[in-house]
């Protein structure tokens, strides 16, 4: 196998599966969802500071990139505060697995922006998507999720999912620009955006609280910033895209293990054809058949 291969896959599942487990850690921070927040960009911020200086990437950027790059960031950060809220609404596993409709919402905003086709494959996807959550929102909420917080959580994660999709778009217009420098004027972005309703009279409590808090921002923000855009840099789209749905399996497993949250049947069925149904948008997946087959 490639070397470039080989370590660009490590990187990227490495910095899935710690995608995976951010969850985990903003329940046991016990702080509300902007604090969360805004810890994760400061503490990132210094993070990415020191990697930007080392790599010497801490260069002026042109007035519309810099522009752009804030809009990008306002999206972002924003997303992260409905993903966060989520999870204590929906459960860390549904919240994750909805929040994976990102790539039908990147295919509905391709269309509508930028003229692009919607292709049978892509709307018998999208489809399956929708199927998936009819299940999963159609199931009755267990544990400690009540009927109207469920449903929040699932919008929340609905929004969060079209940020990201907005941050997606806004990213096509900063080719060529540092991707890690991209994420430092993120995480500025979200300290200017967040200081304001960071709950500093509340500050956490205990040293496993403050535990929580700086491993979002160093490991979750920082270091896996840094293996996710390594890894983008080193493998092919369609290997990048694959290895993208350790992500959800990671939460769904994480929540399970740490707070006893099992999917029930149709949950499981709907997430399950959810993330098919992306896999097969990410990946091109055709599902049409070919002439050859035609001819069989």
């Amino acid at each position: 196998m490639d070397r470039d291969i080989f370590r660009g896959g490590a990187e990227m599942t490495a910095a899935m599966l710690i995608s995976g487990t951010i969850g985990w850690f903003v329940l046991m921070s016990g702080q509300a969802v902007s604090s969360v927040v805004f810890w994760r960009c400061a503490i990132g911020a210094a993070t990415l500071l020191l990697v930007c200086g080392y790599m010497g990437l801490l260069r002026p950027i042109p007035p519309r990139l810099l522009a752009i790059a804030v809009l990008g960031g306002v999206a972002i950060v924003l997303n992260w505060v409905l993903l966060f809220a989520a999870y204590s609404r929906a459960s860390i596993a549904i919240a994750t697995t909805v929040y994976n409709v990102q790539p039908f919402m990147l295919v509905g905003l391709g269309a509508i922006f930028f003229k692009e086709k919607l292709t049978f494959s892509k709307l018998a996807w999208l489809s399956l998507a929708f199927a998936g959550m009819v299940l999963i929102v159609q199931a009755k909420p267990g544990g400690s999720q009540h009927g109207a917080d469920y449903l929040t959580g699932i919008a929340l994660a609905l929004g969060a999912a079209f940020l990201y999709a907005i941050a997606s778009i806004v990213a096509k217009h900063l080719r060529g620009t540092p991707p890690h420098l991209i994420a430092l004027i993120q995480v500025v972005v979200g300290v200017v955006l967040l200081a304001p309703f960071a709950q500093f009279d509340a500050l956490p409590a205990s040293p496993r609280q403050w535990a929580s808090i700086v491993a979002i921002g160093i490991i979750h923000t920082g270091l896996m910033y840094i293996l996710l855009y390594s890894a983008i840099q080193r493998l092919p789209t369609h290997i990048t895209g694959a290895l993208s749905f350790i992500y959800p399996i990671a939460a769904i497993i994480v929540d399970y293990v740490a707070f006893d949250h099992a999917l029930q049947p149709s949950q499981l069925i709907g997430a399950a054809i959810i993330l098919l149904a992306a896999a097969g948008t990410s990946l091109g997946w055709s599902l049409r058949p070919t002439p050859a087959s035609l001819r069989t």
